[in-house]
């Protein structure tokens, strides 16, 4: 059998380097080292963010069942919490459990207020950071 040979102009693939390959395996390995602490602190950082409720622009206002913000001393609605919601525990109300200091009613009206935030709105940067899916 014929073996081909590279035309003469045309460069010749050679072996990589073995000191190379390793240095780059290295500087790979730094990278993820780094960068797991970094997610860990990332989300740690989220789990203590604080959600206001309602957002400072509207502090005093009260919250009615549906998560709207009224006037105060609204009829059915609840006078805002004493202090804002961390993300932790905001994160545990999304999934059953209850806003510490709140009753049913109360813990329902502020769960929807917080479900209602939108770009702009105090704690809205808190709440979407807790939307996102941890890898």
């Amino acid at each position: 059998m014929d073996e081909r040979q590279p035309p003469a102009d045309e460069p010749r693939a050679e072996p990589a380097n073995r000191r190379r390959v390793l240095m780059l395996g290295a500087v790979g390995a730094a990278a993820v080292v780094s960068i797991r602490p970094a997610l860990a602190q990332t989300a740690g950082s989220v789990l203590n963010c604080e959600i206001p409720v309602p957002d400072r622009g509207r502090a005093g206002s009260f919250i009615d069942a549906d998560g709207g913000v009224v006037a105060p001393g609204t009829k059915g609605a609840f006078a805002p919490p004493p202090r804002p919601f961390k993300g932790e525990e905001v994160k545990r109300a999304l999934t059953g459990s209850q806003l510490p200091g709140t009753s049913y009613e109360s813990n329902r009206a502020y769960v929807n207020y917080i479900r209602r935030l939108q770009r702009g709105q105090g704690g809205f940067t808190c709440f979407a950071s807790l939307q996102m899916p941890r890898g």
